[in-house]
């Protein structure tokens, strides 16, 4: 196996998995003696601890040593006892344990950690790579999922987006772990629900910040030398001033903006000479591929890689980083996820606070223009999480909804390009409708549901971004998405996480006395659009010689003669360029499927059904 790791069950009928998985992997074995982690893994980045018949694997972005560990598992004698150790946890980690041969597996709750199930001769096996899974069980590609993935829109909400592009490979959902019994038998067990979200911003304030500087601590105090992205933002900004505190050989990275109106670079130019003992990489856009520059390169065999059109870019970045002797990137991915949420609130807060509510509304209106009447139906919306799910598959084939709609609800409506075939469309509308049948809201309140969503929707995709960096042996760490960070946030009011007076005001109050007090109360966030018009112009025709040979049309998937129409028609606005990424990415990733040799070769056995959630 080249990449991730399995954790085997403690039954002698795992070890039709170890032939095709060791080659090349390091082993840890149960307390029986038999394999239970099988994989690679960075060095350091696998902390293992014992006491009697209880493993505990932490895997990742984790300050805590075996010995401490050791400690925390003591006593243990059931594996939902591993509860209180898991929520003690701080970093980004997978964590793995074996209790009287009763295996537990879990990841993050936002899906940068994620947890992939299969079945084969009747036992269930996990690891954290899917394709890796579907190689060993002989899996096929989900048609359905491609399907999905093409016609639904930018973004796939969870639970939709969590789902495996395999046919009998299974993702965990975040909130819980994997039960794995003696026999191989398994069971999916929520552990975990999103905190009362009952604290003054003043009091949270306090938590995330302490929550931010543990995280970041935790990176910059790692093995190997340390950057950090400077974009001008207040999230990535946030990330610097913590790591230059530990960190006096710091590098700092941006690229320069085509975008005249994009403000970032006089924010970053604040920041960059507020740290003075921190090095300065600044490219110019001239020195940087163009957005879908070199659009045919793949990416790894997982699922569609969701940023395609920055692919080179990103690729660029790393190798520059790497160049200077960078191990670990930080990166503020994750905090616009965090800080600067949806309006789903609103509900909330009109029903709690009736006039906080009136007052947010009434702002909110005046900032993004929301007709009345699309306003009162958003607000009047009362259709359950499944009836949503319903009604995307109906509306699937619809209009977009008119401009400046507020989105107020269970998610962003979801519609497909005209280039999706029919075929494709019902496929789709199939899988949204069993989606309806069995997703339920992340949280008691609309607005920590939605919150919760787009974080289990963005997390997977940046755990492929990393995927990149990792090419060029860099780390790429975002300490937004840890969960002790999540958990700080989400305890804090929704009607003051997010006003429309005020710019990320818990991050801004997390940061007061590290920011500087010009960018802490920022009000503006940078535009990019200019990037990716100049971007899709330069680069059109090696689209459309690609898209000429597509893998997805010899699919059935797509009709090229319209996408070609749709490419070469003047652009009224963003939504073709967005359709067109999501696009790409299925496209390089079908051919991928076909042409990669990383992963392990299938295996013989039989694929069983995958376990469900209890």
């Amino acid at each position: 196996m080249t990449e991730g790791w399995l954790a085997l069950p403690d039954t002698v009928a795992a070890g039709s998995w170890i032939g095709a998985a060791r080659a090349g992997s390091e082993v840890v074995s149960h307390a029986s003696g038999r394999p239970w982690l099988v994989g690679r893994w960075q060095p350091g980045e696998c902390t293992v601890a014992e006491a009697g018949l209880v493993r505990v694997a932490v895997i990742g972005c984790c300050p805590v040593t075996a010995t401490r560990l050791c400690g925390m598992v003591a006593g243990v004698r059931r594996v939902a006892e591993l509860d209180a150790v898991a929520r003690a946890l701080p970093g980004s980690v997978h964590v793995v344990a074996s209790v009287e041969g009763v295996l537990r597996v879990q990841g993050g709750l936002a899906g940068l950690r994620q947890v992939f199930h299969a079945r084969r001769d009747g036992i269930t096996v996990a690891g954290d790579r899917a394709d890796v899974l579907a190689a060993l069980v002989g899996a096929e590609v989900d048609e359905r999922m491609l399907a999905a993935r093409i016609a639904c829109g930018p973004r796939l909400p969870s639970p939709l987006g969590e789902r495996s592009m395999w046919r009998g490979v299974r993702a965990l959902e975040p909130d819980h772990y994997l039960h794995v019994d003696t026999c191989g038998d398994a069971t999916a067990v929520r552990w975990w629900r999103p905190p009362a979200p009952d604290t003054s911003l003043d009091a949270g304030a306090g938590v995330v910040g302490e929550a931010l500087h543990h995280a970041v601590a935790a990176r910059t105090g790692a093995a190997g030398a340390s950057s950090a992205d400077l974009s001008g933002g207040m999230d990535s900004t946030s990330l610097c001033f913590l790591a230059a505190r530990d960190t006096p050989g710091l590098v700092t990275f941006r690229s320069g903006e085509i975008e005249a109106g994009n403000d970032d670079a006089g924010f970053a130019a604040l920041a960059i000479r507020a740290l003075p003992r921190a090095e300065h990489l600044v490219l110019p856009p001239a020195d940087m591929p163009t957005v879908y520059a070199d659009p045919t390169r793949t990416g790894d065999a997982e699922a569609p890689y969701p940023f395609a059109r920055t692919h080179a870019i990103t690729l660029h970045t790393a190798a520059v980083l790497a160049g200077r002797g960078s191990r670990r990137h930080l990166a503020g991915h994750g905090g616009d996820e965090l800080f600067h949420e949806g309006f789903a609130y609103l509900r909330d807060t009109l029903r709690h606070h009736p006039l906080t509510g009136f007052a947010h509304l009434r702002g909110h209106r005046a900032l993004h223009r929301w007709p009345l009447a699309a306003t009162v139906t958003a607000l009047t919306d009362n259709r359950t999480l499944a009836g949503w799910w319903r009604d995307q598959a109906r509306c699937l084939t619809d209009p977009p909804p008119a401009r400046r709609t507020p989105t107020l609800g269970w998610g962003s409506p979801l519609r497909a390009a005209d280039w999706v075939t029919p075929a494709a469309v019902e496929a789709a509308r199939g899988l949204l409708l069993d989606t309806a049948g069995h997703a339920r809201p992340l949280a008691d309140e609309r607005g920590q549901h939605a919150t919760l969503a787009v974080l289990r929707t963005m997390g997977p995709a940046y755990r492929r971004l990393a995927r990149l960096f990792a090419t060029a042996g860099i780390t790429l760490e975002m300490p937004y998405f840890d969960d002790r960070v999540i958990e700080a946030a989400l305890s804090v009011r929704p009607h003051e996480r997010r006003t429309p007076g005020r710019y990320k005001p818990l991050l801004a109050e997390a940061m007061r006395g590290v920011l500087p007090p010009e960018i802490a109360g920022r009000s503006t966030k940078g535009e990019f659009g200019e990037n990716r018009r100049i971007g899709l112009r330069r680069n059109l025709p090696a689209l459309l010689d690609m898209f000429a040979d597509s893998a997805l049309a010899a699919q059935g998937v797509i009709d090229v003669d319209v996408l070609r129409a749709r490419l070469l028609a003047p652009q009224v606005d963003n939504s073709t360029a967005f359709a067109l990424e999501r696009l790409l990415g299925c496209e390089t990733w079908l051919r991928t499927t076909t042409t990669n040799t990383n992963t392990v070769s299938p295996g013989s056995g039989k694929t069983d059904e995958p376990a469900t959630a209890s």
